[in-house]
């Protein structure tokens, strides 16, 4: 009966094991990189209109800003984009914020204009799960959406 036990018990830590080391050797996101035309303006975007916070970055050259986003992850904002470019609503960045209606007051106090998923303007659409969700172009034309997903 100790052996079967022994044996179960040496099974289930070998099974914790290789879970947590396949685990640890799965990919994170480190980083999302975003080319723009006009990097002080891209600064203050993200920084008043989004509201992220920066963080150092090793450059110190004037082409970058760098942005926390979430425990691990950074947005690197980069200066010496020729021009502005078309991008499709599908592709686009999200952030979750805790009220829709004070980041869209936010949006409005800094003349920015939003739309539904549809197009339709300063509208917000509501999810079939719920969730309320939002979307703009930064100054470049990159699209971002504002969702309340606060699980």
């Amino acid at each position: 009966m100790k052996k079967a036990f022994y044996i179960f018990s040496l099974g289930l830590t070998l099974s914790f094991i290789t879970m947590t080391s396949s685990a640890q050797n799965k990919p994170i996101l480190n980083h999302i990189a975003l080319y723009v035309t006009d990097l002080k303006t891209s600064t203050h975007f993200y920084q008043h209109v989004i509201g992220l916070d920066t963080i150092p970055e090793p450059f110190h050259d004037g082409h970058h800003t760098w942005f926390s986003i979430g425990t691990h992850g950074h947005l690197h904002v980069i200066s010496g984009a020729i021009a502005k470019t078309t991008h499709e609503k599908n592709t686009h960045l999200c952030f979750s914020v805790p009220s829709i209606n004070d980041f869209v007051a936010n949006l409005k106090k800094n003349g920015i204009e939003y739309e539904n998923w549809a197009g339709e303007k300063n509208t917000v659409t509501k999810r079939v799960d719920g969730i309320q969700q939002l979307y703009f172009r930064d100054p470049d034309g990159y699209w971002i959406e504002i969702n309340d997903d606060n699980k």
